[in-house]
Formats: structure tokens, sequence, C-alpha cells
């Protein structure tokens, strides 16, 4: 099959091509505006295959849309592109809601009037999979409990309320228009490639600068997180034998407060990379706690036993493997982010040749 990855530049983006590409024998079109966080050097392994295209378009230009539609004839798409970083939303809400909201009503338009168009098998089998995050449940309350799929919407940032409203988006298309669509709904992702302004690689790359690891608060708040490589699969899986129409959530059964994600880093970062030669004896002396974010909720979890009940999913990553994996890569990957804080990979989208 031919699918369509939105947003197939970012973090989540990418692995999902990379196991698409390296894992099956499925074609992909990447769809990518290629904004701050898109980084086709996360693509560079996989981008010599021939059943691999690439797309420069903004979700948000439906004519640019239509064509790649008409073009590349998908038989699956896959919408991740979207603003992520809940800090930026608090700075600069507005190219959430023009992304995340406007952006997947032009998807879903064009989708809409693209599967219309279509007849027997192509049409029948078409599919729309909507990619969305478990912060759109808001904060949980109690040590136990966990979100599921019926968890009621409470948004608590600009960027939880604009991807809750492209989730009520993507289930009114389907309600009223009858597209074929699936929404998923994830916890907190790591490993490989990620951005180097979320968590966990902030404090990788800043320990090895000898810079303050930043943590908010006390540190106290948890998340449940899911190595995007077990994501990527568990979309796949989804894609293409979810039942159309249902929501599957999408966890890594890891529970993990920020301070312990943080701590643990060090403790691997003191083994692998010891800083001698350093004013401080363990990475850990660089904790340094600073004024919580507004609105900032306090835990995430995540109840994914729908998804392994129904279509067989589980993490094969621990908590601890996929850190440790996920350091590892971050030191023998130098060039990676190194150009991504130093701003040359994005003469990528430039057109600069480097």
């Amino acid at each position: 099959m031919k699918f369509l990855v939105t947003g197939g530049a970012g973090f989540i983006g990418s692995a999902v091509i990379r196991h698409l590409i390296n894992d099956t024998q499925h074609s992909v079109v990447n769809v990518d505006k290629l904004t701050y966080a898109g980084n086709l050097g996360s693509l560079i392994s996989i981008s010599g295959s021939d059943r691999y295209a690439f797309e420069q378009v903004d979700i948000c230009d439906a004519e640019a849309v239509k064509r790649v539609y008409e073009a590349h004839q998908p038989d699956i798409v896959m919408h991740l592109a979207a603003e992520s970083h809940v800090d930026r939303s608090i700075d600069g809400p507005g190219d959430f809601i023009q992304t995340n909201i406007v952006g997947t009503y032009t998807l879903l338009e064009q989708a809409r009037s693209y599967w219309t168009g279509l007849d027997g098998e192509k049409k029948a089998g078409f599919r729309f999979h909507h990619i969305s995050t478990d912060e759109v449940y808001g904060d949980l309350e109690g040590t136990d409990d966990l979100f599921t799929e019926t968890t009621p919407y409470a948004p608590s940032s600009p960027y939880s309320a604009s991807k809750a409203s492209s989730d009520h988006l993507v289930r009114a298309w389907q309600r009223t228009y009858g597209l074929p669509t699936l929404v998923t709904n994830c916890s907190n992702n790591y490993g490989p490639f990620h951005f180097p302004e979320k968590l966990i690689p902030l404090v990788i790359l800043n320990a090895l600068d000898g810079k303050p690891l930043p943590v908010y608060g006390k540190g106290d708040q948890i998340r449940d997180w899911l190595y995007v490589e077990d994501h990527a699969r568990a979309l796949l899986i989804v894609a293409t034998q979810g039942e159309i129409g249902e929501t599957y959530n999408i966890g890594g059964h890891n529970e993990k407060m920020n301070i312990d994600v943080v701590r643990t880093i060090c403790d691997i970062l003191d083994k692998k990379v010891p800083p001698a030669g350093t004013p401080f004896k363990s990475y850990r002396e660089l904790i340094t706690f600073v004024v919580d974010r507004p609105g900032h909720d306090h835990r995430y979890a995540i109840d994914a036993s729908k998804i392994a009940r129904e279509l067989g999913w589980e993490p094969k990553e621990t908590f601890e493997t996929g850190l440790e994996k996920t350091v590892q890569w971050y030191l023998d990957n130098k060039a990676w982010w190194s150009a991504v804080l130093d701003g040359s990979y994005q003469m990528e989208r430039l057109g600069v040749s480097l």
C-alpha cells in the first residue's frame, strides 16, 4: 500500500517512515512543511529508497494538499503533522491553532474529496489515521487513575486544546460524512532523533555540555514514557488493522516522575562518560529546579489495554532499556544533534547545499 505521512520529517513521523521502509514493503509519501522541528537528516538512511517520496507542503494549503492526494493516490493517510511543544504554545498559540486545527480541517476536507472520487477496493480500503496525544485528557487527580479511550477531554494548554479540537474534527468527519477515520492518543515519546527542546534530549545534551539541567517545580510531575519505535509499530498496526471509527490509546507502561527521569539519565551518563576533569563528580549536581510553567498538568497515565486486547500490540522496550538506547544514540550521533543546535539542519528547507 501507499502511505501518506504528514509531519514525516518530525520525531515520531520519521520513526514511522523508517519503520515502513525498513520493515515492510509499503511505499511512503512524506508531506512536511519543514518548520524548525522538521529535519530531513532524520531520514537519510531511507531517503534513497524507490519506495519513498518527499513533498514540502504546508497542510494548511488546500490546493497543495489536493495536488498531493491526486498525484500520489494514497491508500492510508497517517496525520502526524502538528505543533507540539507546550512551552511554545504558551508563548505563541497562533501557530498551534493554525497548524493543528486549520491544518487538520484542510487535510480532512481534501481527503473527503479524494475518497469520494475513489471506487471499488481503493475506496473501501482507504483510511485516515489521526495521531494525537494523551494531553487532551488533561490532568489525572489520583495516583491509580488511567486515561481510557472514553475519558472526557479537559485540555490545559493551548497545545492540548488545539489537539483536542483536531480530534473532534476527525470524529465529526467520520460521523457526518462517513470518512473512514481512526484516532490514536499516545503518551510521552522518547528515543533517537528527538528534537533537543524536549526533556530527555535536553537533559542529555546539557549534561554533556556541563550546563544546568532545568527541572520544573519539584520535578514531581508524572508521565508515561513510550519508546518512539514501539509507537511506530503500534501506529502501523492501528492504521492497517484498527476498526474504523475507533480510538486506541498507546502507552509505554512506564510511569516516572520527571525528576527520576533526569536522575536516571545522569546515572547512565556517569557510567558511559564520567565527568572527569570537571568541577562536579556526578551529572546529578547539574540539576536545577526552575519556576513551574503555567497550567502544568501533574500526572498523565495511559490505559493501553484496548490496543493490546484487540490488536495484539505491546511495547517491546522497558523504560530502562529504552532510555539506555536513547542515551547511547545521542552519544553516537553528535553530527545529527550538532546540526540541530547550530541551525545548519534548516538549510535543507531553504534549498541551501552544505
